[in-house]
């Protein structure tokens, strides 16, 4: 990375949108600017779990806020993502089809360990290199997430859907503070965190680190209170829950350090913080600096593991836990890396922006398009995507994974299944590469390439070539063509075999 290059990430959080911006100063990020607005959008999440019209209207005002100063920005420049509220929101896709135009760049929705890695890297990043053994806790508004590691590597990541916004609207409704209330909603917390006991003891780390708004927010009211400062500590959390148990209510909290925007958040923040400090038997916890949206700057330096071999060390551990062929997942890859290069006219750049993100998920399908045989051989591609589909991979986004579990369900059988993804013309270009590969590679040998050219058309079509006597040396490979010229003949796309 040059210096001077600008990086710019996005944080959608279900409290807060933030914006980091800053440029490189000698292979480090100095922030230029930051911009955060407090959305609130884990508080638009109706009964059914979909974002209410308001809550998605406020959030694409905020974007598009956010879009106009990131104008002028490059792709690789920019890194965006999502947290819990959009994970768990089930028109998640409405919402982000509108806020990836109005941000001008794509939105990435993670998953929680993935969400737990960045927040962690964001961490350690900003502390100095020790070997003490950390925990890091992010208290979000509908998440919280949990990290053991050292140094810059985390060792045991977790999300648990309790946060500080899901908290107060099902303990503090009406914004009523009572002993009892508190009780309640410190047990329910208790009682989701349950087995991060196990897990995250305190023989297993040093020194609890605290990270994002709800940390930040108790130690504001207790260093204006004359508490030290950037920590928090188990009497300063019992002296700020008497404080609201007195107040009785958020209209009526009158405290200085926090802001009007947390009072009807606190409630369930301190109760979350409080089942934290209570199961992991946390005396007190130091407020650091980075955070997530840090963690994606450091994607962007690639300082720590860069993100494509982040990501490929996340195929090949799951190709390792399903007992995946690899020798098989690397000849199907290379062969499909082949066609894939003869349509799009030659070598391929794997630092061009699209050829390079097509060519690395081709590659990491071809890897674990065999993942779902380590449950069953019997339609062992569909449960390969839902393996693909369900699985935590650090580095990949849940929109990621999907792509790799589509590509995973369609590289054999029926392609009906696929029918509403068919449209995506970058989808079937590495569909087609894909299923052609397994078909000349089930002999689970190199096949003969000699003289064989993949092209593409007009009008949706395919073209195989291959040369003279080729079908009569391979006589099943040449049906297995045959059949897939059938399958193909059901979709909007066509394939055309030439010498077959």
């Amino acid at each position: 990375m040059q210096n001077g290059n600008r990086l710019a990430a996005v944080d959608l959080g279900s409290n807060s949108f933030r914006l980091e911006i800053g440029r490189v100063d000698h292979g480090e990020f100095r922030r230029t600017e930051y911009l955060k607005e407090t959305v609130r959008q884990g508080g638009g999440l109706d009964e059914d779990r979909n974002l209410t019209p308001a809550a998605m209207q406020a959030g694409w005002e905020c974007l598009a806020r956010f879009g106009e100063r990131l104008a002028g920005f490059k792709p690789g420049e920019v890194k965006a993502v999502a947290t819990q509220t959009l994970r768990e929101a089930r028109n998640r896709d409405a919402f982000l089809e509108r806020a990836n135009a109005v941000l001008g760049f794509p939105i990435d929705v993670i998953s929680g360990r993935e969400e737990a890695r960045l927040i962690y890297q964001g961490v350690a990043h900003m502390l100095p290199a020790t070997d003490e053994r950390r925990l890091v806790v992010d208290i979000g508004g509908r998440s919280t997430e949990l990290i053991l590691g050292t140094g810059l590597t985390p060792t045991v990541m977790e999300s648990y859907r309790v946060g500080s916004i899901a908290w107060s609207k099902r303990y503090f409704a009406d914004g009523q503070f009572s002993k009892k209330s508190f009780e309640m909603a410190e047990i329910a917390a208790k009682a989701v965190l349950d087995e991060a006991l196990d897990a995250y003891p305190p023989d297993r780390w040093d020194t609890a680190y605290g990270s994002a708004g709800t940390v930040g927010a108790i130690g504001d009211v207790l260093v204006a209170a004359g508490w030290p400062s950037g920590v928090v500590s188990q009497d300063g959390l019992d002296w700020l829950l008497e404080r609201l148990i007195a107040a009785q209510s958020a209209d009526r909290l009158r405290i200085a350090g926090m802001r009007e925007d947390r009072k009807t958040i606190i409630g369930g923040g301190v109760s979350v913080m409080r089942a934290v400090f209570s199961l992991l038997g946390i005396t007190e916890m130091q407020h650091a600096a980075g955070g997530l949206r840090h963690g994606l700057i450091c994607d962007l330096l690639g300082t720590a593991n860069t993100y494509g071999d982040l990501r490929a060390k996340s195929v090949q551990r799951l190709a390792s836990k399903f007992n995946v062929d690899t020798a098989h997942g690397e000849r199907v890859g290379t062969v499909a890396t082949h066609l894939l290069q003869q349509v799009l006219g030659g070598p391929l750049d794997e630092h061009h922006p699209e050829h390079g993100r097509t060519l690395r998920k081709l590659n990491w399908a071809a890897q674990l398009h065999e993942i779902g045989s380590h449950i069953s051989h019997s339609d062992y591609h569909k449960h390969g995507a839902y393996i693909l589909d369900n699985a935590d991979a650090a580095g990949f986004s849940l929109s990621e994974m999907h792509r790799l579990s589509l590509l995973v369900l369609g590289h054999r059988g029926k392609l009906r299944k696929l029918e509403a993804s068919l449209e995506q013309d970058d989808l079937v270009l590495q569909l087609m590469c894909l299923r052609l590969a397994v078909i000349l590679c089930h002999a689970r040998r190199a096949p003969d390439l000699q003289g064989m050219a993949l092209a593409r058309g007009e009008d949706h079509t395919f073209r195989l070539r291959c040369r003279n006597g080729w079908a009569a040396a391979f006589p099943q490979s040449a049906h297995l063509l045959q059949e897939e010229v059938q399958l193909w003949l059901k979709t909007p796309w066509s394939l055309e075999l030439v010498g077959v």
